[in-house]
């Protein structure tokens, strides 16, 4: 059983929350913590906190007024191990390694560790942008972030989204080429090949059921994904391309998909941290931020 403390430290986050899921993302803990919370909570005090159904929770009257007075006692009970804000501060300030894909860390981790780097000047951000996997211990990794397969299972890993590859163009591509029916149809059709930096050839494109195909017209050849999204969008040729990368554009009609019948199943977006001892505090900071911002549909889209 938890104690009453940290009960109450789980309800109010959860009362801000739109979900028991979207509470558990933001504690870094389970669902079923969560639930088992808040249950053993309403137990206690003899009264439902949460009306619930199958997607959503709305906290009731009763736990409004609760959570009220359990934010000022938690605030209370905090300010008794704080002497010094800024001595706090400094406490958690050092470097933190981060590894993630180039365009993953352009797009969507850049904005949210600049912002805590201003919120936290004593903390200094230390990332390292590749498309190949990086050796953790020599580089002194503190978090990574990567789509697909981790190749080291020593790995403290927790998967926050589904990354499906569409293959897209531009309309005005579609309707001057024709829309592809069939995988074959893909070897008619301008196309823009991506190189695996890896190996130096160009990835294959992959599809359900296993199967993959490298387009044998390919008008432009790349290593970078950010430039093959911009030549997608300038007509150049039919791409594979990671969905969050071009749902917006989807969305503004600017793309089309084909081929969707034929998705591969998504890959997960996985960040993780080496499994070794206690965690600084500066870097469970940095993760749960990281882990917040990956799992928000709003930052980090992964359906239309």
């Amino acid at each position: 059983m938890l104690n009453r403390l940290e009960m109450m430290r789980i309800f109010c986050v959860t009362a801000e929350a739109s979900s028991f899921k979207e509470a558990a993302a933001r504690l870094s803990i389970s669902p079923q913590a969560v639930t088992r919370a808040v249950k053993e909570l309403e137990s206690l005090l003899g009264e439902p906190l949460f009306y619930r159904n199958t997607r959503h929770i709305r906290i009731t009257e009763f736990g409004e007024q609760l959570a009220l007075r359990a934010r000022e006692a938690i605030h209370s009970m905090d300010e008794l191990f704080i002497t010094d804000n800024r001595l706090q501060e400094q406490d958690i300030g050092g470097v933190v390694r981060i590894t993630a894909p180039v365009v993953i860390g352009r797009r969507f981790l850049q904005p949210v560790l600049s912002r805590i780097t201003r919120e936290h000047p004593h903390i200094t951000i230390d990332l390292r942008l590749s498309d190949m996997h990086s050796d953790v211990v020599e580089q002194q990794i503190d978090i990574g972030v990567r789509v697909g397969l981790l190749r080291d299972s020593s790995f403290v890993a927790r998967s926050l989204a589904k990354v499906s590859f569409l293959v897209v163009a531009t309309p005005a591509l579609a309707a001057r080429v024709g829309m592809p029916q069939q995988l074959k149809d893909l070897h008619d059709v301008p196309t823009i090949a991506l190189v695996d930096k890896s190996s130096g050839k160009n990835w294959p494109w992959f599809f359900a059921d296993g199967q993959q195909i490298n387009p044998r017209q390919a008008s432009f050849i790349t290593d970078d994904s950010d430039s093959e999204v911009s030549l997608a969008l300038e007509g150049v040729g039919f791409a594979q391309i990671g969905a969050p990368l071009v749902i917006p554009q989807l969305k503004r009609g600017e793309l089309v998909s084909v081929l969707d019948d034929f998705v591969a199943p998504a890959w997960d977006l996985n960040v993780y941290r080496p499994r070794r001892g206690p965690v600084p505090e500066r870097i469970r900071l940095v993760y749960d931020e990281i882990v917040r911002a990956l799992s928000d549909p709003a930052h980090f889209p992964t359906q239309r």
